[in-house]
């Protein structure tokens, strides 16, 4: 099992390489199901759970091929980020099995596209991080509406479509803490086949929701409202692979430019949108970090004395729940008390005692994390409990005072492309080690 060393105190400085999202990337190879022919997508990033989807389309009939990358690298960054080609060769399988899906959470985008071109789904109800629980209901939920029937047997959902086709109509797909993401798109996909016209009310906007359709649009899909609360599907008979590159990630974006802030560095981020960034942009301007933004281009810099704030996750467009954990160990170095309120996931907190044992003040009250900024951080041994817990983790080794040992990494590597190899090409002294 992986570990990282860090030995904290060097200021990053110099461009990193944004890569494609994860968020993106993982419920768009499962719309791959939906098409007849090829598509090729550009900029997937190289993580383990893209692995484990492109694992699981094999085995549900669809050939996934990854070319080597084709871009030069930026100055001492790693090359990333080759095409995929993927196309649907075997529609006969329609079960995706626990041993893959137990790995990821984002499994479960298969349900609506198997539903909708092959009228019959198993799926083992998913794994991935243990951050409080996620249902899946509202996928079920939005995929009856359409005419799926759902049963459980063994610890999968079952569904079929009596009918042969799913049919449109009008629902509500918002839940009790917000609109789903994951099961926007799932139900996005299955309607895009269906009969007739579907409107999504109370459906997410997130750029992972509107970066889906685009691709589903480019197939030939009739999608309107993509990136507001009511998304308009019209159903057509069938959809045909396309090209389509995937938008940078946000979270990866977010994180960097916090390794900046922390390290009192300044980074140059390549290929970024700043306005899928834009509470997090709020925020750190508030914190004391200096952000500007030149074409696909965002450049970081921080005051020495970063300022105490407050802070709430919300759905987008508000400050995401993925960079609640970066957020708070930047904090840990503010100059007063900060108070962070996660209001996605109540019980994202797992990051919170590994920060203390490395010198932060931090007291969970609820879903209220209250933060008296320290001076530093020291070196420790921690464990990574999560993915964006994980990347938390690296932001203090990166500002502590001797060496941190970061154990489990293979919680990163779900979801950040070398990240060790794209900070030591920016000044941080980090490396790999393996356990015999």
């Amino acid at each position: 099992m992986d570990s990282f060393l860090i030995r904290g105190g060097n200021r990053l400085k110099g461009k990193v390489e944004i890569s494609g999202s994860k968020n993106s990337a993982l419920p768009i190879l499962a719309a791959c199901l939906l098409a007849e022919g090829k598509t090729v997508l550009k900029s997937v990033p190289r993580l383990s759970d893209i692995d484990s989807m492109v694992k699981l389309l094999g085995e549900l009939g669809v050939h996934v091929y990854r070319h080597e990358p084709t871009e030069p690298p930026q100055g001492a960054m790693p090359p990333l980020n080759g095409n995929l080609d993927i196309e649907v060769r075997d529609e006969r399988i329609s079960e995706a099995r626990y041993d893959i899906v137990k790995t990821m959470r984002a499994s479960i985008c298969v349900l609506g596209p198997l539903l909708a071109k092959r009228g019959r789904a198993v799926v083992s109800i998913p794994g991935g991080c243990a951050i409080g629980d996620r249902p899946v209901d509202l996928h079920v939920r939005g995929l009856q509406k359409l005419g799926a029937e759902f049963r459980t047997e063994g610890g999968n959902i079952v569904g079929t479509v009596p009918g042969g086709r799913l049919r449109g109509c009008r629902m509500y797909l918002g839940g009790a803490m917000g609109p789903t993401v994951l099961g926007t798109i799932n139900v996005m996909c299955a309607a895009a086949l269906a009969e007739g016209e579907t409107v999504l009310v109370g459906a997410a906007c997130e750029p992972e929701v509107v970066d889906c359709a685009d691709l589903l649009i480019k197939m030939g899909a009739k999608i309107k409202g993509h990136g507001t609360p009511e998304i308009r599907i019209e159903g057509v008979e069938k959809l045909t692979g396309a090209e389509h590159r995937i938008i940078p990630d946000r979270i990866e974006c977010g994180t960097f430019m916090m390794a900046a802030a922390i390290t009192n560095g300044e980074l140059e981020l390549k290929h970024c949108n700043l306005d899928h960034l834009i509470a997090v942009q709020d925020r750190l301007d508030e914190v004391g970090v200096k952000i500007t933004r030149e074409n696909g281009t965002i450049f970081v810099a921080s005051s020495r004395r970063l300022t105490p704030i407050e802070m709430t996750t919300q759905p987008f467009p508000g400050f995401p729940t993925d960079l609640q954990a970066q957020l708070m160990a930047l904090l840990c170095l503010s100059d007063g008390m900060s108070v962070i309120t996660e209001r996605i996931f109540p019980d994202r907190f797992l990051h919170v005692g590994e920060l203390n044992r490395m010198g932060g003040r931090i007291r969970k009250e609820g879903p209220t994390a209250i933060i008296q900024g320290v001076k530093e951080f020291q070196g420790a041994a921690v464990m990574c409990s999560d993915l964006r817990a994980s990347a938390a983790l690296v932001l203090a080794g990166l500002a502590s005072r001797g060496e941190a040992r970061l154990d489990r990494v293979y919680h990163i590597d779900r979801g950040y492309e070398k990240i060790e190899q794209k900070l030591k090409a920016v000044g941080a002294d980090i490396e790999r080690v393996s356990e015999r």
